[in-house]
């Protein structure tokens, strides 16, 4: 059952934060709950790569030793789904697409839909990351609609939130969280193959980093937000991951945060012996 609990105690305002200047939230630690879903920790290989570098990845990975208990799944660019699939090892990672189309098949030159990523055997889609934000212009409403279909079409989602740095100095970043949010609640019925991952914009490829109390206060907030419409069992199973900027070096701290369920992992997850730790650090989180 969830529970929910402030530690007043704790303030942010107290901690160095790394330029650009980023605003503390509400300036107090919020628990609500971890989910009682497996750990997941997600890597996106994003726009990058070659035939030599993702066969010395693929090699890296599966000489890495990675725990059980945690779902781990790796997102490389479509032109090298296939190589991945053949050669990493499908006992420790499961395969996600990069993005998929709105719709089914047809006339639309140029993208993959989520039956074709089905009918590949691809388990996992990424949807609304940032970068599809920002440099494609999907909007929530597209966002929430891709995810609808591709969820239809039997694939788990990886929904992207977050906000931008103007929007969190603003004083507006809940209420940016809240219209993500609430765009996937009117279309998403089922939600058993759902896994938000929270990604603030300005933490993203930038080496700035949320402290574990910024990325913890998102969190509680986003699992409240889907407790409070989605009901305490969705709540309570919901995985809501971190992405931005997570390395091997910082890990292991934001894992010990009730909340962070798991991780989405940029650049780091380029490299096998950084990613692997990060796979590692779920700690007690791990399921056995």
């Amino acid at each position: 059952m969830l529970s929910t609990r402030s530690l007043r105690g704790v303030d942010c305002r107290s901690r160095a934060v790394a330029q650009p200047r980023v605003a503390i939230g509400r300036g107090r630690l919020d628990i609500v709950c971890a989910s009682s879903a497996k750990f997941f920790v997600g890597g996106n290989w994003k726009c990058n790569g070659s035939v030599a570098n993702v066969r010395k990845l693929v090699d890296e990975l599966n000489n890495g030793s990675v725990p059980k208990g945690v779902d781990i799944v790796c997102s490389p660019p479509f032109i090298y789904i296939d190589y991945v699939m053949q050669h990493l090892d499908k006992d420790k990672y499961q395969l996600a697409a990069q993005n998929c189309w709105i719709g089914g098949n047809g006339a639309y030159t140029g993208e993959v839909s989520a039956e074709q990523l089905q009918d590949f055997g691809v388990p996992w889609v990424i949807l609304g990351h940032s970068e599809r934000r920002s440099l494609c212009g999907e909007s929530n409403e597209v966002v929430a609609k891709k995810t609808a279909h591709a969820l239809a079409a039997g694939l788990g989602v990886i929904a992207c939130v977050g906000e931008t740095l103007d929007q969190r100095n603003s004083g507006a970043m809940f209420q940016v969280l809240d219209g993500q949010m609430q765009a996937l609640v009117d279309e998403v019925k089922d939600w058993s193959k759902v896994v938000i991952a929270y990604e603030p914009v300005w933490a993203i490829g930038t080496g700035v980093v949320a402290t574990p109390e910024q990325a913890q206060e998102v969190h509680a907030y986003l699992r409240r937000f889907c407790q409070s419409k989605l009901g305490t069992a969705v709540a309570d199973k919901l995985r809501i991951i971190y992405g931005g900027s997570v390395n091997d070096a910082n890990c292991k701290e934001l894992s010990t945060q009730e909340d962070i369920d798991g991780f989405l992992v940029g650049g780091a997850s380029l490299k096998g012996s950084s990613f692997v730790t990060i796979c590692n650090a779920a700690g007690a989180k791990a399921q056995v």
